[in-house]
């Protein structure tokens, strides 16, 4: 059988996918990756991810860790059993986010992580769930737990990550692409240009709902996972 690996988005950890871990338990045993804690490129987490989970994968990356699954399905196209692409985008960095994220790496430089990260909230969430406490302080404790240095490193990685859209016709295996319908990170329209650039794809879109969609509508998340990897399966 296949190994499903989760991978988190930025700053993120297994907190991000607790939801995904209980209800997939069975059959699959899902993993949490780390590479993304460890390097400093797209590429070089991609590549530490497939050194660290041997044989064929079913990678499953939300945000920043779907550009890491895409990457390792570049690298490694033989091993991928199949992808799950949850609120992401292929799209290589714009002007204007980049300028953005190095005001921001200014800020943690100096040690204001806070400062940047509490505002966040209202974009990360739909603002039915923004105003959730436990949601809300899960998400600022695993953020504010990875510190000013990660988030530097993770937001240049960010920054310079790769045009996934060049290869992503040539892949092929089974992928589902799923997304929050109110996304303001990585709106709808990053998934639909994934779902299709990839040969045969599945495009799901989740019902009032933001950028974490696997905190903030985990049943409807995992019906759609458990569903597509029993047919994956």
């Amino acid at each position: 059988m296949s190994s499903l690996i989760l991978i988190p988005g930025l700053a993120a950890d297994a907190r991000m996918w607790q939801a995904q871990l209980d209800a997939l338990a069975s059959p699959w045993r899902p993993r949490v990756a780390d590479a993304h804690q460890q390097e400093d490129s797209i590429e070089a987490m991609a590549a530490a991810l497939l050194a660290q989970h041997g044989g064929e994968l079913v990678l499953c990356g939300a945000s920043m860790g779907g550009i890491i699954a895409m990457e390792a399905a570049r690298q490694a196209p033989q091993r991928i059993r199949a992808l799950a692409l949850l609120g992401t985008n292929a799209r290589p960095e714009t002007d204007d986010m980049r300028t953005l994220r190095e005001g921001a790496i200014v800020q943690f430089a100096r040690g204001q992580v806070r400062e940047v990260i509490e505002p966040n909230v209202a974009l990360a969430f739909h603002p039915d769930h923004a105003r959730e406490p436990h949601l809300v302080q899960t998400y600022l404790e695993f953020v504010l737990d990875a510190g000013a240095e990660r988030l530097i490193r993770q937001n240049r990685a960010i920054m310079a990550r790769p045009d996934a859209r060049r290869h992503l016709p040539q892949l092929r295996c089974p992928t589902l692409v799923m997304c929050g319908d109110a996304d303001q990170l990585t709106p709808p329209d990053c998934s639909h240009e994934i779902a299709a650039l990839v040969p045969g794809a599945e495009l799901v879109l989740v019902p009032r709902c933001g950028h974490m969609l696997t905190m903030e509508k985990p049943a409807e998340v995992n019906a759609a996972l458990a569903a597509w990897l029993a047919r994956v399966a």
